[in-house]
């Protein structure tokens, strides 16, 4: 019996009858992309987290990309962004005509380390972009007080951040903006590419959806004011995101049993660093997107558990600041070491909420077994 790393095959046969109502939906509007369902699952987003405004956008890359022209980010600005992230992160401001500086993560949540974020800070800084990975938030209120300090603008790379709320905020809106994914395997995921951008600021917001379809305002064809950029969602995948949103919560406890048996059942494992939730002055909540371990031989427990059947991720093998196309910006090896270090240690295990307890079982037992086998 294998165990994938991601499947949702049980959860969408559950799920597919409250698809299919949609899709007669939406066939009968004649409406496929950037249509009523979208503004349905905006307005079902604004209240989940609170956002004054979300914007519905094809995938998250182009959100963040949306998001930092919409508050003014362009060629000759600075972002600080971590250097241990997915490379949109770092793409998207490149992407804008701004540079990306790069700082070293947080050891335990993998967010910006804080204590070396102002030594990153020059006068072309505009932003700073912390990220949100796996499990739990950055040190927003660490992050909050320097942004406030330097006079910067505060924006979250959010996108796996669904549900995690700092002090009663939702990630992505501590800051001025931020973004949600709802890529296939994410928390909330759709059946296809789809992003969204929350902000409490109205122009924030009224510029991101003039910037979402080529530039124009709402509503009225032709009159470019900005060049923008064709980043509609389809309302098909509209559909399925309020369809899953019904089951968010009962599926982010499923996730929570499965890592705390994960942690049970890896404890006994020295090579094995299972993930610490960070205790803080806020209330930050953590949510399992991603169940990340540190593990010893990375590259050889990765191969071994491919062989018995087990799909794993590894999150991620090359640091942001040693990728080729940043080469150029000068950063060396060993310049964020804590970074380097989860790059060569960090392995993701399956986590969703069709897995069963067997299957963690399966897997936990191939982790033994393969330290076991080496000694």
């Amino acid at each position: 019996m294998s165990v994938p790393f991601f499947s949702n095959a049980e959860s969408f046969k559950r799920q597919s009858p409250l698809l299919l109502g949609k899709l007669d939906e939406i066939i009968d509007q004649g409406l496929f992309t950037n249509g009523p369902v979208v503004r349905e699952l905006e307005k079902e987003l604004e209240v989940f987290t609170g956002a004054k405004h979300a914007i519905a956008i094809g995938n998250a890359t182009e959100a963040l990309m949306i998001m930092l022209k919409a508050v003014g980010i362009g060629p000759g600005d600075e972002v600080i962004v971590p250097s241990f992230t997915f490379f949109a992160s770092a793409s998207s401001v490149a992407h804008v005509g701004a540079v990306p500086v790069f700082c070293d993560i947080d050891p335990i949540t993998y967010g910006l380390k804080t204590d070396e974020l102002e030594s990153k800070i020059s006068d072309r800084t505009k932003a700073i972009m912390p990220v949100h990975l796996f499990t739990q938030m950055a040190d927003m209120q660490a992050i909050r007080k320097i942004v406030e300090k330097h006079k910067l603008l505060l924006l979250e790379d959010s996108a796996e951040a669904i549900s995690m709320f700092c002090d009663g905020v939702h990630a992505g809106l501590v800051g001025h903006a931020g973004v949600l994914s709802f890529f296939p395997t994410k928390t909330l995921g759709a059946i296809g590419d789809a992003g969204m951008i929350l902000t409490n600021d109205d122009e924030i917001a009224r510029h991101a959806r003039r910037l979402r379809i080529h530039g124009q305002d709402e509503g009225v064809s032709y009159i470019h004011h900005d060049v923008g950029y064709n980043s509609r969602m389809d309302d098909i995948q509209a559909a399925m995101l309020l369809v899953r949103l019904k089951y968010l919560q009962n599926e982010i406890a499923k996730r929570a049993y499965l890592a705390r048996l994960y942690d049970t059942l890896l404890a006994d494992l020295p090579e094995v660093q299972t993930p610490v939730i960070q205790k803080r002055e806020d209330t930050a909540n953590p949510v399992y997107y991603v169940y990340l371990i540190e593990a010893e031989q990375r590259d050889k427990l990765e191969a071994y558990l491919k062989e018995q059947g087990i799909g794993t991720e590894t999150y991620y093998p090359i640091p942001l600041h040693a990728q080729p196309c940043f080469l150029h910006l000068g950063y060396k090896e060993g310049s964020m070491p804590n970074a380097e270090s989860a790059c060569s240690r960090s392995i993701a295990l399956p986590l969703y909420p069709d897995l069963t307890e067997a299957d963690v079982q399966k897997v936990s037992d191939a982790i033994h077994t393969f330290y076991n086998r080496r000694g």
